[in-house]
């Protein structure tokens, strides 16, 4: 049987990636593996301006970049420190599309995501980005709901 060396975990700063991630290390622990942390900026579109056409605002995509390495450098500090080996990455796109195309690219041996639980009118305003991971990720997907239960770890 392989084992896994290398786990994408999409990271949203929501509490549920947040738990998710702590999950992650301790599973992570168990194979010695390798983390990708992701996180996905999602493109602001804006409506064109019917009288000048459509207006390109550039947000400070650089900021909001930096910003989110920071963010992400300082939960991996905190949640993974020296246990792990990891990586951090920032994209701009669709979630979805953007962590499938990394897991492909980094090569990963599993995703673990952490899924809110939408239902009902809310799930079909805005659909899963979990749910559209598992039905075209390129490895295995973990899919993780609050409260997490099943495999425990030893700390």
């Amino acid at each position: 049987m392989e084992t896994i060396k290398k786990i994408l975990v999409p990271i949203d700063f929501s509490d549920y990636s947040k738990k998710a991630l702590q999950y992650t290390v301790k599973f992570a622990n168990s194979f010695n593996a390798e983390l990708f942390l992701i996180y996905v900026i999602e493109p602001i579109i804006y409506p064109a301006d019917l009288s000048m056409g459509q207006i390109v605002i550039p947000p400070s995509e650089v900021n909001m970049d930096e910003k989110a390495k920071s963010e992400l450098e300082e939960l991996a500090k905190t949640e993974i420190g020296d246990s792990l080996q990891y990586n951090i990455m920032v994209k701009t796109g669709k979630p979805f599309q953007e962590i499938i195309e990394t897991a492909a690219e980094v090569d990963a041996d599993l995703i673990i995501i952490a899924t809110h639980g939408h239902t009902g009118v809310e799930h079909l305003l805005f659909g899963s980005t979990a749910e559209k991971v598992v039905r075209k990720a390129p490895c295995p997907v973990l899919t993780l709901r609050e409260p997490i239960k099943g495999f425990r770890f030893k700390s």
